[in-house]
């Protein structure tokens, strides 16, 4: 790909630039920018939000997005081999789960199938906000579970004045992986440049044992092959982006341009690999201070250009593609007595469309307008502050299929999904505090849910869509009490939701005649998920810190009382960190406990323990001087060498998680 490499040449060039910009560091605060458009603090939020950013997001990277944020409460993924695994938030996956890039959502073909990658890579990403839960009122019905935004600064937000950048590598780990990243920005304090370049490869991945589990070969006699090695899952990609803005003392308007390109295996056919490529165009703009009346406006646009070519050897077997367009524009009012809060309005089109063997979906349009309203009452006096939060999303939603020989006629359908939630924040003292959120949540239903009729290889099924679903509805209920004095801090939370009509794919127990694959139908069934989440962080000795965390989550088909699939068991974490002048290091245990609450026709799966561990060393010398700093590090995964199928995976009988590893690093920031 022609373009990573001048950006690599255009990254190597800006390191020589004239020492007249000189290094002047930002360092950005670890603050939430997802789950409040009015920009609070992660304390202040009512919706649970996690932020990693900085060293430790540079620390905690893997190859996908998912297994990036797999083990932090809440978290789990679809784990589909190494190369394609998305987050799976308190046991939702897929179209309620919205993964987003700087608050735009990431046009892809992730959410279709488990062995599509998304469309970003964790390499060039400085910042990933989680949100648990539902937070459909801000960001449309697909984040029905949560929302994942990965933050990248590729549109350059606050003035610069010098230069600032990083550089990462890597090499080993269980997929003998080779990567680095270099990010670059300069600016003279009105203008600035953003520019970063990516390449990654990877080898099969070493597994401990065979790829088929024990459980499903004595269930229906496959083989045990492929011991030590899961078969056809190396990897190669690269990519970069060019980013400019004008920045004014109370705003910025920007433009950037990036490009993802990525070829790896699908590791549930061996002769199968995906070429994959996104570009992808972004504006952005905001400015502050305006006025009496609307005293901020915040506009984000971005349009992609995503392809995927299934290869089966040297032939195009299924082509996906995606285009589109989403925006967002976002008015901040001055306050109307105590209120402060947002208009915004929503927007996006996007046309998808497969074609080949394997095209199980028609191609399809789909058109998503929305206006909403978030607002804050602020109550309390003196230093104990409290708040009430309320809102509301008023949507309307088109899904049009095209007529084609397979498909047959075309076909309409349109939605009005409406959320509104109220929550709020009740401060006990200095250190506790109370959240609740409450929250109506309605989703249209996405365009293979309603139009799938083919065989879906990649997941082992005949899938049959119904296009006379109606808008998927929730009520929930999220709460969080939280502790927190000085660099200790705990919160423990249970949410509950309840759908009256949830749309699962399910097994029939029917095989269909062409493709000899079992029939997997879209259904609309109520259901409820209840769960809870805990997570502490303690210093416990002088240069010792204690860490802890644990969920659980509880799904039911409550027409039947039945389990509902894929939902990750029990799990409990712990991790030990050592910290003394340049060196550090961490011990990291996570048990995930044995899933016996299994659907219809699916597989228990064994719990697993798996211990982790991180050292790290800051280099003297120039690290000095203020100006660059250096660290080395090194990251044992799995050291038990214990078999880990996640329960919420497709693969997890035929794919477990790679052996004992270690994987060596340097990164530098100046």
């Amino acid at each position: 790909m022609y373009l990573p490499k001048k950006m690599v040449a255009l990254a190597i060039s800006s390191l020589f630039i004239d020492s007249a910009f000189a290094a002047e560091n930002i360092d950005l605060a670890p603050v939430a920018v997802t789950g409040n458009p009015l920009g609070v603090g992660s304390d202040e939020l009512v919706v649970p939000v996690s932020v990693l950013n900085g060293r430790e997001l540079s620390l905690r990277r893997e190859s996908t997005l998912g297994e990036t944020l797999n083990g932090m409460p809440g978290v789990t993924a679809t784990q589909f081999g190494p190369n394609a695994s998305r987050p799976v938030i308190r046991g939702l996956d897929a179209e309620r789960v919205k993964i987003m890039q700087n608050g735009i959502g990431i046009l892809d073909a992730s959410s279709l199938s488990f062995d599509h990658a998304v469309g970003v890579d964790p390499l060039i990403i400085e910042q990933i906000d989680v949100v648990r839960g539902p937070a459909a009122l801000l960001y449309g019905g697909s984040a029905m579970g949560g929302v994942v935004n990965a933050i990248d600064h590729r549109i350059p937000t606050e003035k610069l004045d010098g230069i600032i950048g990083r550089a990462e590598t890597r090499f080993g780990g269980a997929d003998s992986t080779r990567n680095a990243a270099a990010v670059i920005d300069i600016g003279n304090g009105l203008f600035a440049i953003h520019g970063d370049v990516y390449n990654r490869k990877s080898s099969d991945l070493d597994i401990p044992g065979f790829a088929v589990s024990r459980r499903k070969n004595e269930a229906d006699g496959t083989p045990r092959e492929n011991k030590g090695k899961l078969v056809n899952s190396s990897a190669e990609a690269d990519g970069g982006a060019l980013g400019a803005s004008l920045t004014f003392d109370k705003g910025y308007i920007g433009l950037s341009y990036s490009v993802l390109d990525s070829n790896y295996g699908v590791v549930a056919e061996e002769d199968v690999r995906i070429d994959m490529s996104s570009e992808r165009w972004e504006l952005a703009s905001e400015f502050k201070d305006l006025g009496n009346i609307v005293n901020r406006v915040k506009f984000r646009m971005a349009h992609t250009d995503y392809e995927h070519k299934e290869l089966e050897g040297i032939e195009v077997g299924t082509t996906f593609t995606n285009r589109g367009l989403e925006g967002s524009l976002e008015l901040g009012h001055s306050n109307i007595g105590p209120v402060q809060g947002v208009l915004g309005y929503q927007f996006s089109n996007t046309n998808f469309a497969a074609l080949g063997d394997e095209a199980f979906v028609p191609s399809v349009n789909t058109q998503n307008k929305a206006l909403y309203l978030y607002e804050e009452l602020p109550l309390g006096n003196g230093e104990l502050k409290h708040k009430i939060t309320f809102g509301g999303r008023l949507g309307h939603t088109t899904v049009d299929s095209k007529s084609s020989p397979v498909f047959g006629a075309a076909q309409n359908n349109s939605f009005n999904p409406n959320s509104f939630a109220l929550g709020g924040l009740y401060n006990i003292n200095q250190n506790w505090s109370l959240t609740s959120n409450l929250s109506h949540n309605e989703r249209a239903p996405s365009y293979f849910e309603l139009y799938a009729n083919g065989a879906h290889i990649a997941t082992g099924q005949f899938e049959v869509g119904n296009s006379n679903f109606d808008k998927e509805k929730s009520n929930g209920i999220d709460a969080q009490i939280r502790w927190k004095d000085a660099d200790n801090s705990f919160s423990l939370g249970a949410y509950y939701t309840r759908f009256s009509n949830f749309i699962g794919l399910f097994d029939t127990g029917t095989i269909d005649a062409g493709s000899g694959l079992p029939i997997a139908q879209f259904s609309a069934v109520p259901a409820s998920f209840k769960g809870l989440e805990a997570e502490g962080k303690f210093n416990i000795a002088s240069n010792w810190d204690l860490s802890v965390r644990g969920d659980y989550v509880h799904a039911k088909d409550t027409r039947n009382n039945d389990n509902l699939p894929r939902i990750s068991p029990l799990r409990l974490g712990a991790g030990l960190q050592y910290a003394k002048g340049a060196f550090s290091a961490k011990l990291d245990v996570l048990r995930a406990f044995k899933q016996n609450n299994t659907a219809d026709n699916e597989l228990a799966t064994d719990g697993y323990t798996n211990v982790s561990a991180i050292m790290a060393y800051k280099l003297g010398g120039l690290i000095n001087t203020g100006k660059l700093n250096i660290e080395l590090f090194a990251k044992a995964n799995n050291l038990l060498d214990d078999e880990i199928r996640e329960h919420a995976s497709f693969l997890n009988d035929i794919a477990p998680a790679g052996e004992r590893s270690v994987l060596i690093g340097a990164r530098a920031d100046f």
